[in-house]
């Protein structure tokens, strides 16, 4: 026996008394030494029914006043990793936002294919991301995006023919505005416009909470709040589109920018989005989520009589709809190039990052430009709005202009620029065809609310407003958008040149072209 071996044998029979390889009265090379417990010999004979005993002697120990050894605790157990998820890419889909929805470093997002960073990913990539998310709400896909946005897929629908066929309650209503009477499809028209929804979900919501487009309103809360948004504020149909429309909007490009995972009720229950979903549904899903508690959004969402099995009735298969224009962009869309929206040689102010396009609580695809004045607030100006691209002028109201740069007629389709606040003197008129650089007309308050003379301008690509930071991010004479924290912050970089958005017009802010 090694003197290692020796050594700790000692002290284990000193200690536990019974280790293997250490029994026995003496050691062996201890010869002569008395042993440090009484032996007691082997007994003859076991007693009735109890086993023998194994030979040689056994210890009997006296008793001890040192504590016995506590036990060793259970180790815990991990639990089993859930496997990862593999997840097909869709369009408008970014490493952030999806590291975002999926509660995952952007690094662990692995694939077979190049992941690209900063850009779009194709639609149909295979990713494999680590599961970490608990209880989600169902990943069941419910309606295309291009039913969401005012898209290509909803050109050939005629909204004062459907609603005149259908007989309803819609069919009879009338609003004035101030260009005069509007009947019930031109209120629905006005809202899919302004906001680049499609009128098909419209319809079909307002179907669904009011009954406004086959029957009759039941009593008179439904006729002042069909979609059930009981405000003061937003009472009749317009208002109430509007806000639903806006409702829909922060869903559904919320998702696209990652800023939206949950829902939470009108009860304050809160659940975590799956992220498998597509910003359509989403947005369905966040509208409602706004006007139900948890059991009632599911019977609207999931339930036998829900809101997508009266769309299919009313409009057919929208994803039938949605193969012959989605992916409403490709990864590889590029913005054509663009000049900021005032002459050359000028100084203007750099007055809103990105924000709303139009209304409060939509996409963030806006920018605000101002023009140099001695004096703030709405004063009139004779600086000039500049096309940023060449196009034809297909819509034109009170404050607003809509130019459709492939030049089709149609700002469903392709890149269209919406200029808003646009004088009503010196207008370019419907119709005409202008070239970038050339005057539009000249920076005001008209169209909407402002606190001071500027323009306000943002993107479309068949319908869907494009974020102005991100993979598309707004370009305007070199000079590239970027988001801050909040709405109408950030600014603009050019190289090493950086423009910091300012409502009050600060040095900082200011442009030059």
């Amino acid at each position: 026996m090694g003197a290692k071996r020796f050594l700790s044998c000692l002290l284990l029979v000193v200690l536990f008394s019974t280790m293997t390889g250490c029994q026995g009265g003496v050691f062996p090379g201890l010869e002569g030494i008395a042993p440090i417990y009484p032996v007691t010999p082997e007994p003859t004979k076991p007693p009735f029914g109890q086993a023998p005993t194994s030979a040689g002697p056994t210890a009997t120990f006296a008793p001890s006043p040192t504590p016995q050894p506590s036990a060793t605790p259970t180790p815990e157990v991990s639990p089993t990793p859930a496997p990862p998820i593999l997840y097909y890419t869709q369009a408008g889909d970014t490493l952030r936002a999806l590291g975002i929805r999926f509660g995952v470093d952007p690094a662990e997002i692995t694939s077979p294919d190049f992941i690209p960073t900063d850009s779009l990913f194709n639609p149909g990539q295979l990713l494999v991301i680590p599961s970490r998310l608990g209880q989600v709400s169902s990943p069941e896909l419910l309606i295309p995006d291009s039913e969401i946005v005012y898209s290509p897929s909803a050109l050939d629908f005629d909204i004062k023919t459907f609603v005149s066929d259908s007989g309803g309650y819609l069919k009879e209503y009338q609003k004035w505005f101030l260009d005069g009477w509007n009947d019930g499809a031109k209120v629905i028209k006005r809202v899919t416009l302004e906001n680049s929804v499609n009128p098909r979900l419209l319809l079909a919501i307002l179907e669904y909470q009011a009954h406004w487009v086959y029957g009759q309103p039941e009593d008179q809360s439904l006729i002042d709040y069909p979609i059930g948004y009981e405000n003061l504020e937003s009472k009749e149909l317009y208002e109430q589109l509007s806000w639903a429309v806006s409702q829909l909007n922060l869903g559904y490009y919320g998702w696209r920018e990652g800023l939206v995972t949950d829902l939470t009720f009108r009860d304050g229950e809160v659940l975590r989005l799956a992220p498998e979903l597509n910003a359509g549904t989403v947005a369905v899903l966040y509208l409602f989520a706004q006007l139900y508690d948890r059991a009632g959004w599911e019977e609207v969402i999931y339930g036998e009589n829900s809101l997508p099995q009266l769309y299919q009735t009313m409009f057919g298969d929208p994803w039938q709809r949605a193969q012959s224009v989605e992916p409403l962009f490709p990864a590889t869309l590029t913005q054509p190039f663009m000049e900021l929206p005032f002459r050359a040689g000028r100084t203007w102010s750099h007055t809103g990052g990105p924000h709303s396009a139009w209304g409060p609580g939509g996409a963030r695809a806006a920018l605000d430009f101002a023009p140099s004045a001695a004096e703030r607030g709405c004063i009139p100006s004779s600086d000039w709005v500049t096309a940023v691209a060449d196009g034809l002028v297909v819509r034109s109201e009170t404050g607003l202009i809509v130019v459709d740069l492939d030049g089709d007629g149609y700002e469903q389709t392709g890149w269209a620029i919406l200029y808003l606040h646009i004088a009503t003197v010196n207008k370019v008129p419907l119709g005409t065809w202008v070239m970038q650089n050339e005057n539009i007309g000249h920076p005001s308050c008209e169209g909407g609310r402002a606190t001071g003379t500027h323009v306000h301008i943002a993107r479309k690509y068949n319908g869907e407003w494009i974020l102005a930071d991100g993979p598309l991010a707004f370009e305007l004479s070199g000079w590239r958008s970027y988001a801050g924290e909040k709405d109408y912050q950030g600014g603009m970089i050019r190289g090493d040149e950086v423009v910091i958005a300012s409502v009050y017009s600060e040095y900082t802010a200011a442009i030059h072209r």
